[in-house]
């Protein structure tokens, strides 16, 4: 079979400013989030900080610019992979694309969501990638700003989770499309007004169980990791519903002691750092680094499961 890789690639590239993907965000949606907002702190302003607002206005705006930036790089490393696998599967698994039917939509969708759970999920799970996704939890309030308050690193290395969709053959436009279709989905989580729907959420993500996952009460720490659905959560043991009696606290169990965009982006990276400096050992000084938040090798400071299962222990009813 006749063909070049380097062609085929420039072919899709040139697609690319037809389809404003990164533009979608920027110009038209981001725009409908601060409105959105706006209105929010009309209807219930004493869900607000403005101050704490205006930081995560800023903290998002910046994001979004270094988002828009990478997506470019991100959207032709999906095309080169593309176009890279296409003569495997043509020659081994008997086609080129999974094409554009509507099936596939949902497919890449749902599959879209699956590696959101998982990059996610890991990074509450591995510190270095906590410290850049923890901006976004170190507000001290929870309202729709939260929904914009993202960390500025999160672009380096969230694209790897989806890597493997372009080789399988989902059109890179689709699974781009699919990634603005779930943080749209997404910035509705952030919001306190809207209540609990039982019969909708067995499936689907809501508010009020996302709450659940913005909140530092120990019972509530690392659940609740879905994007649009909640079965990955059940599915995969993190789910937890909200717990009658127990008021979510909101926040970072460490704070910053600043409300500035650039120490809540930078500061868990210090303070791994720091730790770094201490360890004893180099194995030390890797659990520092890819090991779980809280892990210490000399018990100064522990992990949520250790801290759940302490908590655990200390209400488990005494045996008569």
């Amino acid at each position: 079979m006749d063909f070049n890789l380097i062609d085929a690639w420039l072919d899709m590239k040139r697609q690319l400013p037809e389809l404003p993907i990164e533009a979608i965000g920027a110009r038209y949606v981001y725009p409908v989030f601060v409105l959105l907002i706006v209105l929010e702190y009309f209807r219930a302003k004493e869900l607000f900080d403005l101050k704490e607002s205006w930081a995560g206005f800023v903290m998002g705006s910046v994001a979004t610019l270094i988002k828009v930036i990478a997506n470019v790089f991100e959207i032709s490393l999906y095309l080169f992979l593309f176009a890279w696998a296409a003569p495997f599967r043509e020659d081994v698994l008997g086609y080129s694309s999974l094409g554009w039917a509507w099936y596939t939509w949902v497919i890449c969708l749902v599959l879209d969501d699956h590696n959101f759970y998982w990059h996610h999920r890991i990074a509450h799970n591995v510190r270095i990638l906590w410290a850049a996704h923890l901006p976004h939890h170190s507000g001290k309030m929870f309202n729709l700003t939260v929904s914009i308050r993202n960390g500025w690193f999160i672009a380096l290395f969230k694209p790897v989770y989806w890597l493997w969709m372009p080789l399988l053959g989902f059109e890179p436009i689709m699974i781009a499309t699919c990634l603005i279709i779930n943080s749209f989905y997404q910035f509705f989580l952030h919001s306190q007004l809207v209540p609990s729907m039982p019969w909708y959420e067995k499936v689907f993500n809501t508010p009020y169980v996302h709450v659940v996952h913005h909140s530092s009460n120990t019972e509530y720490l690392d659940r609740n990791h879905g994007g649009i659905l909640t079965i990955w959560d059940r599915l995969y043991g993190t789910w937890q519903d909200p717990i009658k009696g127990v008021e979510p606290k909101y926040g970072i169990s460490h704070d910053p002691g600043s409300r500035s965009p650039i120490t809540h982006n930078l500061f868990e990276f210090q303070e791994i750092w720091k730790d770094v400096k201490r360890a004893p050992t180099l194995k030390a000084k890797l659990m520092y680094i890819f090991g779980p938040p809280g892990w210490s090798h000399d018990g100064s400071s522990k992990t949520s499961r250790q801290l759940q299962a302490e908590l655990k222990t200390r209400t488990k009813p005494v045996s008569a």
